[in-house]
């Protein structure tokens, strides 16, 4: 990823992988895939088995968001809560630091995210031991849902950039 990731190349999909809650037993399906020059998130939410959630995410090379103030996404949603989620590869394991945004329905809306609005979590609560969130560190970045309703879910994607 560089300082700024559009979808119109479709190889861009094939660097986005998908962790549901099928680690701990659920059974929520979350993917990613390319569409009309834009990622998708899109899957099923599962409450089943203490499921509850679906993420994507990528790799970034550590630096290509240092000196940054935090991200720009210009994202289209069906109404849901999601997060974006950035990590540093000498946190702790299993932590991530995420940022709220919510979306409405069919309409495309430009985010801007700072990092002082990330906190750390790890698995869904919060880590305030966690090392403080550093832009030049992060190394990858991703999409989660977890609002604890059950159903089909869709975040369509346009940009992300570090603003």
């Amino acid at each position: 990823m560089t300082s700024t990731t559009s979808f119109l190349d479709p190889a861009e999909s094939a660097h986005w992988h998908a962790v549901n809650d099928g680690v701990m037993g659920g059974v929520s399906a979350g993917a990613f895939h390319f569409d009309a020059g834009n990622g998708v998130f899109s899957g099923e939410l599962s409450l089943e088995h203490g499921g509850g959630f679906a993420s994507v995410r990528r790799a970034v090379s550590p630096g290509v968001l240092a000196d940054s103030g935090g991200m720009a996404i210009r994202v289209r949603g069906d109404g849901r809560r999601y997060q974006c989620r950035v990590g540093m590869d000498e946190t702790a394991p299993g932590v991530s630091y995420a940022a709220g945004f919510d979306t409405i329905a069919g309409q495309w809306l430009d985010v801007r995210l700072a990092w002082r609005a990330f906190e750390a979590v790890r698995r869904g609560h919060a880590v305030p031991e966690a090392p403080r969130l550093s832009p030049e560190r992060i190394d990858r970045l991703g999409f989660l849902l977890a609002d604890r309703r059950a159903g089909p879910f869709w975040l369509e994607i346009a940009s992300i950039q570090a603003a």
